[in-house]
């Protein structure tokens, strides 16, 4: 007996075919879509933990700045409180300055000449005074400028001829003279000397 399929077997086979290519579709649609999650997740992952680092950061910065304030006002203090102690060693220092002027002037004015009046602001010393001659007060700069080591830049302002009436006949020429120089504070004497003995 010869047996004959009279069902429409390529039918089928096409159906079975459509069928396995449609879950095939689905199948990698399904992987796909499995594949995006995974990879969106993955980035939302790293997104999440770049976020923390950068508030971390913003954090650590915003500690960073409030101690740089307060390290620039601790600095701010410092420096106070150095220009406070330099004053007070100066004002220290400055305390016997006007005996040492007064000691140096006697000492490097020579014979001939004489102070009428001396003004200090700060530490510049304007004085007047009476030469014999003009040779005097150029000595009295020589004397101020490398004989004291109290003063420093004698600068003559002015110089003018004058008369002095020693009696009623005798008339002497003098000159008249205005100066000024740099009385030196303790402190820098003491430096100088220290350079100059080091030498």
């Amino acid at each position: 007996m010869i047996l004959i399929n009279l069902l429409p077997h390529r039918e089928e086979a096409r159906l079975k075919r459509k069928e396995a290519f449609k879950v095939a579709v689905v199948g990698s649609m399904m992987l796909g879509a499995l594949l995006v999650a995974v990879v969106y997740l993955v980035y939302q992952s790293s997104l999440t933990d770049q976020r923390e680092r950068n508030e971390t950061l913003k954090a650590e910065i915003k500690s960073l700045e409030v101690q740089i304030k307060e390290i620039s006002n601790i600095e701010a203090e410092i420096a106070a409180l150095k220009a406070r102690q330099k004053a007070v060693e100066d004002l220290q220092s400055d305390r016997n300055a006007q005996t040492y002027l007064m000691n140096e002037l006697v000492k490097q004015l020579p014979d001939g000449v004489y102070v009428t009046s001396m003004r200090q602001e700060g530490q510049t010393i304007l004085i007047q005074g009476v030469a014999q001659s003009n040779q005097r007060v150029s000595e009295v700069l020589k004397n101020f400028s490398s004989g004291s080591p109290w003063f420093a830049r004698p600068e003559l302002l002015e110089i003018q001829a004058g008369t002095v009436n020693l009696s009623p006949r005798d008339q002497r020429r003098v000159a008249n003279f205005g100066m000024r120089f740099q009385l030196l504070r303790a402190s820098d004497v003491e430096k100088a000397a220290e350079a100059a003995a080091k030498k």
